[in-house]
């Protein structure tokens, strides 16, 4: 089938691709919730199973936050392509009412239907052409969807890295950053930063305390102080808590960092500095705890042809695919650092996500699906 039939295809399938997008983003399925992440991978595997295809499907149950899911298809001696995302999604459960799965115009909402349930269908639909369309795949397809990757993929990760060992690249099905795939993102680490001080009656004698604020307050001007825009380091203190009571010199507080960097040389500088945070005030102990949970996604000579086969991909059916380095991590993270190259971003074009104005476009759906399934084809 030429490009122009193969999107000919994916639009004539297109109400029935809305009908699995509903139908799995109804099933809520927030990171550490057992018996959700299990209903969802349960549909993936009943949808996957229905296709037609002799497939090999693997779950490893992860007590605490649900099941990661393999699929192996069109198995033969050649390396496969790796599929990558995740079931999990930032939404507590009842969300749905607060952002009902609807269309309105182009725009298709849902509570993790951009990041990135939409795009698990994606994946399904690419096998099922191959099935319909009684063609081959230029590799085997593995595709894993781990459950826990919106919380650091503390379980999921060894099982990334053991399926980008046997790639010969990876798709990573992550939303698109307005329609753009994206040949690079940033590390990041993650940290606690603790202080404890001396408690003492704030009225009567203070000067007995040590204040674990004050003296997290200082800590937190010097982690500030260690961004570094020319090199794309950022540090963040995103939240803080302290103290007891009103009337008390406050004996405990905390902060937690957020970092992100483009170059593992940048990571261990940064991470050296963190570690190295020594108290202002001595009768203060500090604590600090996390570290490097992503490396950087680097822009390599292998990410770029990729990309390039990608971007004639798409113009082979009139579609403009641009490129694009972001901020955010992902799985792909971890396979890039096993010089594995790496595509990500490819899921449907949309926008919101993390939030209840989360939506997909409906006029990408047909597109995203040529790119992916031609781009397997060849």
């Amino acid at each position: 089938m030429t490009p122009t039939e193969t999107l000919d295809y994916f639009e004539g399938r297109r109400d029935a691709i809305i009908e699995q997008i509903t139908e799995i983003v109804e099933i809520e399925s927030p990171s550490h919730d057992e018996e959700s992440s299990r209903a969802v991978v349960d549909w993936i595997e009943s949808a996957a199973s229905s296709l037609g295809l002799e497939l090999f499907i693997e779950r490893h149950p992860t007590p605490g936050d649900g099941d990661h899911l393999i699929i192996r298809s069109f198995y033969s001696e050649a390396k496969p392509v790796l599929l990558l995302g995740h079931t999990d999604t930032v939404h507590p459960v009842g969300c749905k009412e607060k952002n009902p799965t609807r269309i309105e115009g182009d725009k298709f909402f849902g509570c993790g239907i951009f990041d990135m349930k939409a795009n698990i269908v994606l994946m399904l639909e690419a096998l099922r052409y191959f099935a319909e369309t009684g063609t081959q795949p230029a590799r085997p397809i593995n595709i894993l969807l781990s459950c826990d990757e919106e919380v650091g993929s503390k379980t999921g990760r060894e099982y990334v890295e053991r399926e980008a060992k046997r790639a010969a690249h990876c798709l990573v099905f992550e939303p698109s950053a307005a329609g753009r795939v994206k040949t690079g993102r940033k590390g990041t680490g993650m940290y606690t930063v603790r202080a404890r001080g001396v408690p003492a009656h704030a009225g009567l004698d203070p000067e007995k305390g040590a204040s674990a604020i004050l003296e997290l307050s200082r800590q937190i001007e010097g982690l500030h102080a260690m961004n570094s825009p020319e090199t794309g380091t950022t540090v963040n203190v995103c939240t803080a808590s302290g103290g007891t009571t009103t009337n008390v010199i406050p004996e405990h507080a905390e902060c937690t960092v957020d970092v992100r960097f483009t170059s593992m040389a940048e990571a261990e500088r940064i991470d050296a500095a963190i570690r190295s945070l020594t108290p202002h005030d001595e009768r203060v102990s500090l604590e600090i705890t996390g570290g490097i949970n992503r490396p950087p996604m680097e822009r390599t000579d292998a990410v770029v042809a990729l990309f390039e086969k990608a971007r004639d991909t798409a113009a082979s059916f009139g579609y403009e695919l641009g490129e694009t380095q972001v901020g955010g991590a992902s799985d792909g993270n971890f396979v890039a650092a096993l010089g594995v190259p790496v595509l990500d971003g490819l899921g449907i074009t949309g926008d919101g996500a993390h939030t209840l104005q989360e939506h997909i476009l409906v006029s990408d759906i047909a597109k995203r699906a040529t790119i992916v399934t031609l781009l397997l084809g060849s």
